[in-house]
């Protein structure tokens, strides 16, 4: 037996050389079948990173689901899921890790298809570089435009053209060059600077790792060669530190320490520091890594911080260095990549996920929709699954922040659906929007405590929704005439009264709807500024934008009143015969019929208009509102 003495001591030294190597993100993308799968795993293959019992798997799998006859499918090695072997395709983003002397690398694998687009998002998100296969049979594909516009979006400036079965077109120099070409001319159109193009067979490890006997008019690197060199630094554009909040480290009343992961810069004891969005400056007092009490520390670690003066810092706000502070805005210009089935609805509130803060958004507007396949700027009043649009945003709270081409951790945002807690979009941020600058709340000596002191009430916004015929209008209007009798001074906000002058420009699609729930909701909040009772009458079919409405009051101000009557029951009393005519199909978007209704889930009242009758609800809800 040999000597095992210095078995930890040659243990701790291969784990700090692989410590001290510096690494590389990327990702590989493309249309489908350009052997994204084949490439990674030739890699792995090549670089002698598998043990001996994945080389039987692999082998075993190969003859079971491989591709290649009695040869080894190289592209199972990525192809975890049962669903990708069976189809041949990739779904999932598929993360590898492998390492030579020089580099360790962070591969993610990503699908092709456009419907898995969200996933070569994500993996562009955090990527250094990108392999960009390209088929040499088939050239630049709708796919291959796509993925490189969202590389773009996302950042990344190093891209490798990796024109892949060059074995099936004999190795021509001029297929390759002509791509080549093409690619460049597209990556110029996109702002990717550097592009290099490798002439591969991945199938057969043709300038992969070794040059290619097949290629020798090509006097570029190999495809490991180029990634091994690769200059990957960002441009040090941010200086000062920022270190977004991840958790208030409060074990004891001796100590309060603002824990998170340093982006940029480095943090150092006694160092001048903001912090933001209130904007109270002080000092670092002690500097908490991972092994204790450190001096200072750089970007990538995770610290904790603790101030020298006990100020209010919670999660999601940001401390910076105070020469070098990103900016504070609630209103922003930026790219967004819309991801769920759903389309997104101008107006329509979400919650923005930023670094550490969360804030809720709403997309004022959509500028354009850009067509990622000829760059073509399209006029859009929604955004499908998958598309991109440039669009402003407006937040309900100011928010730390910087433009994504400055910081990626700062500037790259997720939208989430506030029901379903689903991740809708991604984006990125340009720049704050003007008006965020420009506008401020004006002071009224008048308030609406005043106003509602003056009446002698309390103001109110009386919210009724449900169905087209199920009585809204009827019970607001006798409930607007008791009020009224007993010397309340109340406004009905009506949905067909309505539409005939402020909303008079609004149809019936989804997007529409929720313009028109979203302007009646501000009229009816300045109403109750004023001091009024406001009932509004509206169908106000989902759940999102009653939401929305219910957050512009103060606590208790809203009063969510569904007037509950089943569809048939609605259909009996369809006096303006917009039931049948939709059934007809002569009115589309029709709630109910063609267009669904999304029951509330926790109203303040609950109207059956089935058990009692118009006068009976009516005093149900003066009660509530007089008790």
């Amino acid at each position: 037996m040999g000597d095992l003495s210095s078995a930890p001591a040659s243990i701790a030294a291969s784990l700090a050389e692989h410590e001290r190597r510096q690494r590389l993100r990327l990702i590989t993308c493309g249309s489908v079948d350009d052997g994204k799968s084949t490439l990674i795993g030739r890699l792995l293959h090549d670089t002698r990173l598998l043990f001996d019992d994945q080389l039987a798997a692999l082998e075993r799998d190969s003859r079971r689901h491989g591709t290649q006859g009695e040869n080894i499918d190289y592209a199972l090695l990525v192809d975890g899921l049962e669903a990708e072997r069976e189809q041949g395709i990739t779904i999932d983003v598929a993360y590898r890790f492998f390492h030579t002397r020089k580099r360790a690398f962070i591969v993610a694998d990503c699908p092709g298809h456009e419907q898995y687009t969200r996933n070569m998002a994500t993996g562009a998100s955090t990527a250094d570089l990108a392999v960009v296969l390209v088929d040499a049979r088939k050239g630049l594909l709708t796919q291959t435009r796509r993925h490189s516009w969202i590389c773009a979006l996302f950042g990344i400036r190093h891209v490798v053209l990796a024109v892949n079965k060059m074995d099936c077109v004999g190795f021509e120099r001029a297929v390759f060059e002509r791509i080549a070409g093409e690619y460049r001319a597209l990556a110029a159109q996109l702002g990717i600077p550097h592009v290099q193009a490798i002439p591969l067979s991945a199938l057969h490890g043709d300038n992969l790792m070794r040059r290619s006997q097949a290629t020798p008019w090509y006097d570029g690197p190999t495809l490991l060669e180029h990634l091994e060199a690769v200059g990957i630094e960002r441009e040090a554009v941010v200086r000062g530190f920022r270190l977004p909040v991840q958790w208030v480290n409060r074990p004891n009343q001796d100590f309060r320490g603002f824990a998170g992961t340093l982006v940029g810069g480095e943090a150092r004891v006694g160092q001048n520091v903001v912090v933001l969005p209130s904007g109270r400056r002080t000092r670092i007092a002690r500097l908490l890594g991972a092994d204790g009490e450190c001096g200072e520390a750089g970007a990538g670690e995770a610290v904790t911080l603790v101030l020298e003066e006990e100020i209010d810092v919670s999660r999601g706000d940001v401390i910076a260095a105070a020469d070098d502070a990103p900016e504070v805005a609630d209103q922003f210009a930026a790219h967004l990549l819309w991801l769920d089935a759903h389309a997104l609805m101008p107006g329509r509130s979400y919650w923005l996920r930023l670094g550490t803060a969360t804030a809720s958004a709403t997309v004022t507007e959509i500028k354009h929709r850009i067509d990622v396949n000829t760059q073509a700027q399209l006029a859009a009043s929604v955004l499908e699954l998958n598309e991109v649009g440039y669009v402003n945003l407006a937040l309900d709270r100011a928010i730390a922040f910087e433009p994504y081409a400055r910081q990626r951790e700062l500037g790259a945002f997720i939208l989430i659906d506030r029901q379903s807690n689903a991740t809708v979009g991604a984006g990125t941020i340009d720049f704050a929007l003007r008006r965020a600058h420009n506008l401020h709340w004006q002071h009224l000596d008048v308030d609406k405590a005043a106003r509602a002191r003056i009446k002698g009430q309390v103001p109110r916004c009386v919210w009724f929704t449900g169905l087209s015929g199920a009585g809204k209008s009827t019970i607001a209007n006798r409930v607007d005439r008791r009020l009224h009798a007993m010397g309340f001074h109340t406004f009905v906000l009506d949905g067909d009264n309505v539409r005939h002058g402020l909303n008079r420009d609004l149809g019936f699609t989804e997007a529409d709807r929720v313009e028109n729930i979203r302007r009646v909701a501000e009229v009816a909040k300045l109403m109750t500024d004023a001091g009024l009772i406001v009932l509004v009458s509206f169908i106000s079919p989902f759940r999102a934008e009653r939401r929305m409405a219910r957050e512009l009051f103060a606590p208790g101000e809203f009063v969510e009143v569904f007037v509950d009557t089943p569809l048939d029951v609605a259909e009996r009393r369809d006096v303006k015969g917009l039931y049948a005519k939709a059934r007809a199909g002569q009115i589309p978007n029709f709630t109910g019929i063609s267009s669904p209704y999304e029951r509330p889930e926790a109203a303040e009242l609950v109207l059956d208009t089935t058990a009692a009758d118009a006068d009976a609800l009516a005093q149900r809800v003066i009660d509530y509102l007089t008790r």
